[in-house]
């Protein structure tokens, strides 16, 4: 029997445990520092008390309207950011022009604090989705080119000069090799891509104010409502967990071809 069959066989936790162990683990942290009395319990809410605020605004529909609406912007944006980033990567690996084209504009806007450009997409675009919908392409739209460039120009020559010898065409090796060689790093961008474009919904949001989650806590905090912003917290890690697990589902489903979905040693 092999190692890890050994191992499961045994009965060792498996990775799902591990995870929840985590967690429970941060909620008795919490629960420890705010029982204790040494805090103020304004500035740091029992964990009973947020739970039963979630379980009120769960029974009224409200933070499914706010989730619903946070999601769809950062949807929305991360669709536009994965639809010309990747093309964008490309160009900038096949061709020399693409990269003399684009890799000022990434080296610029990478670094650049894209929040700071949300009073010209209110100014530009008005109050409403699109601005913040904007605002997450532009965050995303980076991650995905530059990691898009990185996977395509660093396919092992090897392949390359493989498809060369059996004839096919520049196109063809660029089709069928390339871009399948370079995915898993092009999935990297993906992945990475899904909270920041969680991130730039919330934090956008609570600029703007508003339906959203981050609208949400906005308002919970200047109506001094330290539980509710804790219950808004709270709901943006749930979510924000459970997307980081639909990307890691959707990579294995995608690179189930790949040496990295095979099992583990």
């Amino acid at each position: 029997m092999s190692p890890a069959g050994s191992r499961k066989a045994a009965g060792f936790p498996t990775e799902a445990v591990f995870q929840v162990g985590a967690i429970l683990f941060l909620l008795a942290v919490w629960y420890g520092f705010a029982a204790g009395g040494k805090i103020n319990v304004f500035l740091l809410p029992r964990p009973g008390a947020v739970f039963q605020r979630l379980a009120h605004d769960l029974a009224n529909f409200r933070i499914a309207e706010d989730v619903a609406t946070t999601l769809w912007r950062a949807f929305a944006g991360f669709v536009i950011a994965a639809v010309v980033g990747i093309p964008v990567g490309l160009a900038m690996a096949r061709s020399a022009f693409g990269r003399w084209f684009f890799d000022p504009i990434i080296a610029v806007g990478f670094p650049a604090p894209k929040i700071a450009f949300m009073p010209i997409f209110l100014l530009w675009f008005g109050v409403g989705d699109l601005p913040l919908i904007v605002l997450v392409a532009i965050n995303c739209f980076f991650i995905v080119a530059s990691s898009t460039a990185a996977g395509a120009a660093g396919v092992p020559r090897l392949l390359i000069w493989s498809a060369q010898s059996l004839g096919d065409s520049r196109e063809s090796i660029f089709r069928r090799v390339v871009v399948p060689a370079a995915l898993p790093q092009i999935m990297n961008g993906i992945q990475v891509s899904v909270p920041v474009s969680l991130i730039a919904a919330v934090g956008g949001e609570m600029l703007t104010g508003g339906i959203g989650l981050g609208g949400s806590i906005l308002s919970a905090g200047r109506m001094v409502d330290s539980v509710g912003v804790y219950s808004g917290l709270v709901v943006c890690l749930t979510v924000g967990f459970v997307l980081l697990k639909l990307s890691e589902l959707a990579r294995r489903r995608l690179l189930h071809w790949h040496a990295e979905s095979g099992p583990a040693s």
